[in-house]
């Protein structure tokens, strides 16, 4: 009996693969090789199955005499005698008409059989997926360049999804798109997967990323999932529902660092067809699940612990397909590569894109990559105008799909009304270097083609497109040659979508996370609206109900929302501290949220009324301040970041500090217990005068400079008749933090400086370093500018 090698072998099961066999089964199905045979102890399910190899495609060239007939026609191509659409059909056709040679017709059929009595289901189905031998590569990523096939049953629909997957190896957009990559045609081949099909049309599926995909921060697992077979993620046809997870924190005992869990609107569901000839169909998903999550926290926590698993295998950020059964209610993964895009960027080079004047933009989305782009739209309903798309336009489309690759890589930016940044428009986008606003929803509605339009993906997950040409700029910053500094060094930062943006910053910790950012732009409405919406009218109601729809409650929606905020604050510099301030609204503020105007009094002087530290002890919001402690309780206990520390503002008296952290031990935050540290912001005279007995009760103070100043100067700070007048400079400002620093010291507690003046004043930065204070914390656009001057003064004593 002859022994066939490996190489000469048609078909291999996936356990028996590694990714020596790249050449053999293509980067997809070396993959799934190393899934099901190295990560088993990880417990991570792979569903069955096996590859039909490139000796197999090569063979089937071979026999059918199809080799030469390919070579001439792109040699065709190539030199202008035919289109991209003529080569690419031309080939296709051959393929397809070609019969599939009776010894590899038999050993896919014999291994079909094979893989029905392994799982004990006569005609099972299958997906059909090929894999080609120069994807997934750093820098090709191929995404969607070739076919899969889904629910296929019975052996001959399989030896047709096979063929048709050789096919895929010449669609235009893979011709079109070796040809930008530079890699030979004839030297790439395809292999094909055939795996058992997880029941995922009766649950859910998704995507997961281990890096932000937009920022390249390291530290989290990002998750899509929407309702039925993933392709609808993956070609952008749905906005899912996005997960993310703090990696660092995955295998703290009883943490749950879900730091940010969005549900998507999932219109349309992928799921089984009815009849051979339709293995699948699209339907709108159902009211109430539009609405419900596709995972369960567990659920989300087992994919990103094998997604850091797999990422650990590897050596690398990853790119997996994930599936739920909804018959057994079990979790797989289907497909696992390399991200190819910021996984191989420069990690001491931070890029940073800025708009030079404040616009309001007409409509918004998923922003995908950190750039901002100016020119014409162009917008595309249909595939057959995009032979019409010119250089350096604006692409504006329902969605994108591999065919318009040719010309995503030449336009200035794209908008889509439809995917998320697991989209085929958000990874082509990013591979290319294009930004793209996804998801928006509306943008072919609203824009004309010619229009003028901006789009800026600069400022966070949030993507915002104007309506005229809006002047930017562009700085490259090498964060490895910033100095490093005897102080220490912090970054001010309040909107959880635009943390990470700024993780490359060498900061040592978070000196100031505003918690009303969150409150205003995330959570929108007042926590005593939330609490008691019966006493609204009944359009604020509504309004009011409809932002916690999905949750049991107000008071739930408000401490989830604003701990995951917290917590992606915290997030990029952990396991540095995150100093978090209470809610320090005036009145006049409060009352601009959603059904605020209920519950405020009218001040005549709101800056220095009902504000700070007075109401968290008051009757007329301590309903309030305890969801704000639950928050900080959840964020600390059950998401695990006890590097979180609690700051106090505009703390008046000694007794209000007292009063303050009682109310705070009674809602759980009791100062010393677990670690917990409280700060206060001293920001007030008496902070300064009274600071022996602040420090008594506090851990720290951090200076407020603006509310200093105002209150020593007796200068509004917002006055524009008086703002000449205004200086934290003043002797008198600088005067009593030298004093405060000095007698702080001596109490044994620390003091850091939040306010905006050292960002601004390389002088003033270098006072502080002379009065020895223990840490400035920047605002992240003026990090690099004063890093560099308090070094300085550093080094000059």
């Amino acid at each position: 009996m002859t022994t066939v090698s490996r190489q000469e072998q048609f078909v291999l099961w996936f356990e028996d693969l590694s990714l020596d066999d790249l050449a053999l089964v293509g980067g997809k199905n070396a993959s799934l090789g190393v899934l099901s045979r190295d990560l088993e102890q990880d417990g991570i399910r792979v569903p069955p199955g096996f590859a039909l190899t490139t000796r197999a495609f090569r063979a089937f060239l071979a026999d059918n005499g199809l080799d030469a007939h390919i070579g001439d026609t792109l040699k065709a191509f190539q030199a202008g005698r035919m289109t991209l659409k003529q080569s690419g059909k031309a080939i296709r056709n051959r393929i397809l008409s070609a019969p599939m040679p009776e010894r590899i017709r038999h050993e896919i059929e014999r291994n079909y059989i094979g893989l029905a009595h392994r799982i004990g289901h006569r005609i099972p189905p299958v997906a059909v997926r090929s894999s080609a031998t120069a994807e997934d590569l750093p820098g090709a990523s191929f995404a969607g360049q070739h076919e899969s096939f889904l629910n296929i049953r019975g052996r001959e629909p399989l030896v047709e999804a096979c063929r048709r997957c050789f096919a895929s190896l010449f669609t235009d957009r893979a011709i079109a798109y070796r040809e930008a990559k530079g890699f030979d045609h004839l030297s790439v081949a395809v292999s094909v997967g055939v795996q058992q099909m997880v029941r995922s049309d009766k649950a859910g599926a998704g995507v997961i990323f281990t890096l932000d995909t937009e920022t390249g921060f390291p530290d989290v697992v990002q998750i899509s999932a929407a309702w039925g077979l993933g392709e609808t993620v993956v070609q952008g046809q749905v906005e899912p529902d996005r997960y993310v997870v703090f990696k660092p924190l995955l295998d703290k005992a009883g943490a749950i660092p879900i730091i940010s869990r969005k549900c998507g609107s999932k219109s349309v569901t992928l799921v089984y067809g009815r009849s051979e000839g339709q293995p699948t169909r699209l339907i709108n998903t159902p009211a109430p699940e539009r609405v419900r999550r596709v995972l369960g926290d567990e659920e989300i926590l087992q994919l990103a612990r094998w997604g850091a698993a797999i990422e650990r295998r590897y050596g690398k950020p990853m790119d997996i397909e994930w599936a739920k059964d909804g018959v057994s209610g079990e979790l797989f993964i289907v497909q696992a590569r390399p991200e190819t895009v910021k996984a191989g960027a420069d990690r001491s080079i931070m890029r940073r894109y800025t708009l030079v004047e404040e616009r309001i933009p007409v409509f918004s989305g998923a922003a995908v990559g950190n750039a901002i782009a100016t020119g014409k739209a162009f917008v595309v309903d249909s595939a057959e105008r995009l032979g019409e798309f010119p250089d350096g336009a604006i692409l504006v489309a329902p969605n994108t799909d591999p065919d318009w690759v040719p010309i995503m890589k030449r336009a200035a930016g794209i908008v889509t009304d439809h995917g998320g940044t697991t989209s085929h428009a958000a990874i082509v986008s990013r591979e290319l270097g294009v930004p793209a606003v996804v998801g928006t929803g509306q943008a072919t509605c609203m824009v004309k083609t010619g229009q003028t339009l901006t789009l800026s993906c600069a400022g966070g997950e949030k993507g915002h497109v104007y309506d005229a040409e809006v002047p930017f700029t562009v700085e490259d910053v090498d964060v490895g040659t910033l100095p490093e500094t005897r102080t220490q060094i912090m970054v001010n930062i309040a909107d959880p979508g635009a943390a990470f943006v700024w993780w490359q910053l060498p900061a040592r910790g978070v000196g100031l996370a505003r918690m009303e950012f969150i409150i205003a732009n995330i959570v929108r409405a007042h926590p005593m609206a939330l609490l008691h919406p019966d006493r609204l009218v009944k359009a604020e109601r509504k309004q009011v109900e409809s932002l916690f729809r999905g949750y049991p409650d107000g008071a739930e929606y408000f401490v989830d929302t604003l701990a995951r905020g917290i917590a992606s604050l915290a997030a990029p510099w952990y396991p540095h501290p995150a100093i978090v301030r209470l809610s320090d609204f005036k009145t006049n503020e409060y009352a601009g949220l959603v059904g605020g105007a209920h519950f405020e009094p009218a001040e005549e002087n709101p800056m220095i009324g009902f504000r700070g530290a007075s109401r968290y002890y008051d009757d007329r919001y301590r309903e309030g301040f305890a969801l704000e402690c639950r928050a900080l309780k959840r964020v600390r206990g059950t998401m695990g970041f006890e590097n979180v520390i609690v700051m106090v503002p505009f703390c008046r008296t000694p007794e209000e500090a007292d009063r303050v952290l009682e109310e705070m031990a009674s809602n759980g935050l009791r100062r010393g217990e677990d670690g917990l540290e409280v700060y206060m912001m001293c920001e007030i005279p008496a902070n300064v005068i009274l600071a022996e007995d602040f420090a008594r009760r506090f851990d720290g103070f951090s200076i407020g400079s603006n509310d200093l100043t105002q209150l020593l100067l007796g200068i509004d700070r917002d006055s524009e008749i008086l703002a000449e007048l205004f200086d934290e400079r003043s002797p008198a400002v600088t005067g009593a933090i030298a004093d405060v620093i000095g007698r702080a010291h001596k109490a044994g507690i620390k003091v850091g400086i939040c306010g905006q003046a050292p960002s601004n004043y390389a002088d003033f930065a270098a006072f502080l370093v002379r009065q020895q204070i223990d840490s400035i914390s920047l605002n992240p656009d003026s990090f690099v500018r004063t890093i560099r001057s308090i070094a300085d003064a550093e080094a000059s004593g």
